[in-house]
């Protein structure tokens, strides 16, 4: 089976990563007011396509990894589903208690958390148990950046159409800042760790 063409991945996910979030701030909350239960339906489940997407271009990317690669991969998707399902347990433990109250918007995260996990324990697996560096598949922070700048515009621009900032909006700057800060750290980090001479 032949490698998996990373740039064309990267390239693929972002696409698919601006499309979900015009998704989300132009179509999603449509369904709020929509007339029909049908269209409501439609409308509620467009965001969820590019996911779809972004999810079968994992899979094929782990599919064309050689051994080593689908190890790390399977390991982490293994650790992120572990905490996952703990933190679903003890979610539901408390709702169930009545410590917390949880409506159905909370599945919303179910995807979110699972990705975070599992770039968190690759990354574990990859720097900290194997001794390899944070980046070695090439990628460059300074495009991460651009598109974290990307979608941020894009949420600023969708506010500035409508002429106001909603509840909705302001969370998914709130939810994008910590990404932005923490490529903007690793950025830092590595200019400050490059030898004087390299460049």
């Amino acid at each position: 089976m032949p490698r998996f063409n990373e740039s064309r991945y990267r390239s693929q996910l972002s696409v698919a990563m601006v499309a979900y979030m015009a998704a989300m701030l132009l179509v999603w909350p449509l369904s709020r007011t929509a007339a029909s239960v049908p269209l409501k339906v439609v409308l509620a489940v467009v965001p969820v396509l590019p996911m779809l997407f972004v999810i079968g271009l994992m899979a094929r990317r782990i599919g064309t990894s050689d051994e080593f690669e689908q190890r790390v991969h399977l390991v982490a998707l293994g650790a992120s589903t572990a905490l996952l399902g703990a933190l679903s347990l003890v979610g539901g433990f408390l709702a169930a208690a009545g410590v917390l109250r949880l409506d159905g918007s909370i599945l919303i995260w179910v995807f979110p958390v699972t990705m975070i996990g599992y770039g968190i324990a690759r990354w574990w697996l990859l720097v900290r148990h194997y001794g390899g560096s944070a980046t070695c598949e090439g990628g460059s922070m300074g495009w991460r950046l651009v598109l974290l700048a990307v979608l941020v515009l894009m949420v600023l621009g969708v506010a500035w159409w409508r002429g106001r900032l909603d509840d909705f909006e302001a969370g998914l700057l709130v939810g994008l800042l910590p990404g932005v800060l923490i490529v903007l750290a690793v950025l830092l980090w590595r200019r400050l760790r490059r030898r004087p001479g390299e460049d």
